[in-house]
């Protein structure tokens, strides 16, 4: 009784927190604050709580503790990395690198200029391909952002069709260097490279096949439906005159040299990725290191280009006020969503969607399809594939074991479907930090990517199971 009631009460929440965010209400307060009763109404019912590495000692300490940890665990790692990857990019756009990459991509990409949503949905498979040397999905869209999002505005289509597929290239979390690959490989116990190879390749080349086809009518439908101004990308300043402000468009004098420094994180960390063995010692490079690489790369370009030493260490200031921007709006989204989604854990919300799917008496090929279900829709709740899967895979050796097959037959969709949901989560990492440089809603972005996700999901259930 006790398991149905922690379904029932994290879906009350789950409605209210949705028709909040609906009317749009503070995404920050509304998800902190539900995730806090949550921890409230499950240490009332003695539910077990998500383990704390330091306890307080008493229970009413502890709900802020998690706040405290949830944010030493972001800021040292995705959080940092988001906020370097957004100092960066505010970086090149001053320096005035990211519009000569525009330029200078615009050359040879003026046979699409005419096909723009077939360049688009061109950027779900060569992103995919990026996502297994880079897999952070939030790291990987914003690189795209910086390189890629311009580019395919000039092009012609829309700010949210640009940053729907962009954000789409991060749909499927495969290769060995994907947490959720070897969370996988290990309770399969199938080596990673096996893994890679046979099974997700074979099942990911359709999918995102189909992605191309449904974003390309996706996104025209949209655009053509809601008749969103396409504005080509400007370079403005602010000439102060004695009779106040006027705004002039200039042109950013930049060698084009200029344009590599966008892409170059990006070539970093294919290079030096584990996929590739260049080297004869192996060497490792992580997004954030990259990203201040390649920040004194064009902090050094600039010194050659203006020669001007102060003028140049001025101008860092443009880096640092850009990682504060990321942090007051995407870092301490993504801590409080990690809150919420501690609410929905600590009442047992996981364990008894899959207590009711193995109650139900499906067979084999209906618990993993239930199960496939499940863990896309727990993404989407929580805006995590990782926090999903890693909470639904250990289960699943018991699960097998109990219906006599392999725990591979099953993890497989749904190892896949735990990165599709979070495509679609509103307060995904991902969809957070693309929409603020877009200056979009995660919910529009969401509306775009439904229906593509969808199919996907409906695609890998049928080509997997039947």
């Amino acid at each position: 009784m006790s398991t149905y009631l922690g379904i029932f009460i994290s879906l009350f929440f789950i409605v209210i927190v949705a028709r909040l965010l609906l009317k749009k209400h503070n995404p920050h307060a509304v998800l902190l604050v539900a995730g806090l009763l949550m921890l409230v109404i499950a240490q009332l019912l003695n539910y077990n709580l998500p383990a704390l590495k330091n306890d307080t000692g008493f229970a009413g300490f502890n709900l802020f503790r998690y706040i405290k940890e949830s944010f030493s665990k972001t800021n040292a790692g995705v959080g940092l990395m988001i906020m370097s990857i957004g100092g960066f990019v505010a970086y090149i756009d001053k320096i005035g690198a990211s519009k000569k990459l525009v330029q200078v991509a615009m050359k040879p990409l003026k046979l699409f200029k005419k096909y723009p949503y077939i360049a688009a949905s061109m950027v779900i498979p060569i992103g995919q391909v990026l996502f297994t040397a880079i897999p952070s999905a939030a790291g990987l869209g914003l690189l795209l952002m910086a390189s890629l999002f311009p580019i395919l505005v000039n092009l012609g289509v829309s700010k949210l069709s640009a940053v729907s597929v962009i954000t789409a290239a991060t749909a499927f979390g495969i290769g060995p260097a994907s947490a959720i690959t070897a969370s996988a490989t290990t309770i399969t116990n199938i080596d990673t490279i096996v893994f890679f190879l046979d099974y997700q390749i074979p099942l990911v080349l359709p999918l995102s096949l189909s992605m191309m086809i449904s974003y390309y009518f996706v996104n025209k439908y949209f655009d053509k439906k809601e008749k969103e101004k396409l504005k080509k990308v400007e370079v403005v300043i602010k000439v102060k005159e004695a009779e106040g402000e006027k705004e002039e468009k200039v042109e950013i004098k930049t060698p084009v040299i200029y344009a590599l420094i966008p892409v170059l994180p990006i070539l970093l960390l294919i290079v030096f990725s584990k996929i590739f063995d260049f080297f004869p010692i192996p060497i490792t490079l992580d997004t954030t290191t990259a990203m201040f690489i390649s920040l004194f790369v064009a902090l050094l370009f600039e010194l050659i280009r203006i020669k001007n030493i102060k003028k140049v260490m001025n101008s860092l200031q443009v880096f640092w006020n850009g990682m504060g921007n990321i942090f007051k709006t995407v870092v301490t989204l993504i801590i409080t969503a990690d809150i919420f989604a501690k609410g929905l854990i600590s009442l047992g919300f996981i364990d008894g969607l899959i207590s009711v799917a193995e109650n139900a008496g499906f067979g084999a090929i209906g618990i993993g399809i239930v199960m496939t279900i499940m863990i896309f829709l727990a993404s989407m709740l929580m805006g995590s594939g990782n926090a999903s899967f890693f909470a639904f895979g250990p289960l699943i050796p018991k699960i097998a074991k109990s219906l006599g097959i392999e725990s591979s037959s099953i993890i497989l969709p749904m190892q896949l479907s735990a990165s599709m949901g979070r495509t679609v989560s509103p307060v995904a990492g991902v969809l957070i930090a693309t929409a603020e440089i877009a200056g979009v809603t995660t919910l529009q972005i969401v509306k775009r990517n439904l229906i593509p996700l969808t199919i996907a999901l409906i695609i890998m259930l049928i080509y997997h199971y039947i």
